[in-house]
């Protein structure tokens, strides 16, 4: 549970009254930004998931969900979400969206095996977004489209903070730089990953981080995904496989790579096999969602989740996930954060 304490910090907003106004401020502007960006229809989401279904969001395949009995269901087991990646694909189908529309919704989830520091939360809120895509589009030409277009919508948000709280002035340059994860490593190959990450991400200030789930040439994994929703494993007209990635922004305060974004073209049925033999999980395909999709009956989507609490953290200049959202937190790190002039709610 490291805490790091940028030297001399002070929150920039002055208290906790300005503070909620300006957390208010981005999530209202920074999701119309991106329902506009991506013609997205907001639409409301579950907290619980039935388990045994392939719905949930399984995140690196080794996080525990947090599962209860449900009495009136003879103790059928449902389980709190990790995120909602597989739920919005079976929502899309079952609304029948056409291709350049999409949802996204507000994601509450728990992730109670979640590492705590000053990034990283139990809890989870994020906007979940996803868009019906037609197959042609499944290239890496498209997904940059979309990326520059998040962007664009992370952009108007920092700017209209500017002007509402002048303080806070903006750092976010005009463009997002593109790098696949293959590339990233063989430009840094005396770092590690997450060094090279700061590395890239102080001399661009905004980067998208592409194919990332699949093994290095090196045999390295640059960052853990699930088999069943991303597709990291087609190789694609670069060389390199993979069409999903990471926004990563370079943090002012922390002075390190932020990630505020994970989101990819989805998984089409090629691809589905594919990784889930890679990851020995074939017994997966038997599941609801995987039947339904390796069957044809589910859209082709392009999505991801974009983290609030991350994005007003990054926003308003705070050193602290918890500065924006409540949550527990060790006894020890409430102490040691209040010592560096961190509040946490």
């Amino acid at each position: 549970m490291e805490v790091m304490k940028p030297k001399g910090y002070k929150d920039i907003l002055g208290g906790e009254e300005n503070t909620e106004k300006a957390i208010k401020l981005v999530k209202d502007m920074f999701q119309a930004n991106l329902s506009s960006q991506l013609s997205l229809l907001r639409v409301t989401a579950p907290m619980v998931v039935m388990s045994g279904t392939g719905i949930n969001d399984e995140l690196n395949s080794v996080e525990r969900p947090v599962t209860f009995p449900i009495k009136d269901l003879n103790d059928r087991k449902a389980e709190v979400v990790h995120s909602l990646a597989k739920w919005k694909r079976l929502k899309l189908g079952e609304m029948g969206m056409e291709p350049g529309r999409g949802i996204y919704t507000d994601m509450n989830a728990l992730r109670p095996d979640e590492e705590m520091d000053n990034l990283h939360s139990i809890y989870v809120d994020q906007w979940d977004w996803e868009r019906v895509i037609l197959k042609e589009d499944r290239n890496i030409d498209f997904l940059k489209k979309i990326v520059r277009r998040i962007y664009e919508a992370i952009k108007e948000t920092e700017n209209r903070i500017y002007v509402e709280f002048p303080q806070i002035k903006p750092t976010l340059p005009d463009e997002i730089h593109f790098v696949f994860a293959e590339e990233l490593r063989a430009m840094y190959p005396d770092l590690s990953i997450k060094e090279g990450e700061n590395r890239i991400a102080k001399e661009y200030g905004a980067v998208f981080i592409m194919g990332i789930g699949h093994p290095l040439k090196d045999g390295t994994l640059y960052d853990g995904r699930a088999a069943d929703y991303d597709d990291w494993s087609t190789v694609t007209e670069s060389g390199f496989p993979g069409m999903n990635g990471d926004i990563v922004l370079w943090n002012p305060v922390l002075e390190r790579a932020f990630e505020v974004s994970s989101m990819g073209i989805r998984v089409d049925e090629i691809a589905l096999r594919k990784q889930l033999e890679i990851r020995g999980q074939k017994e997966k395909e038997k599941l609801y969602f995987h039947d339904l999709l390796l069957n044809g009956k589910l859209p082709y989507t392009i999505g991801g989740g974009i983290g609030q609490s991350r994005m007003c953290m990054m926003l308003l200049r705070k050193a602290h996930i918890g500065e924006v959202q409540c949550s527990i937190w060790p006894d020890a790190m409430r102490k040691e954060c209040a010592e560096a002039g961190i509040r946490l709610m």
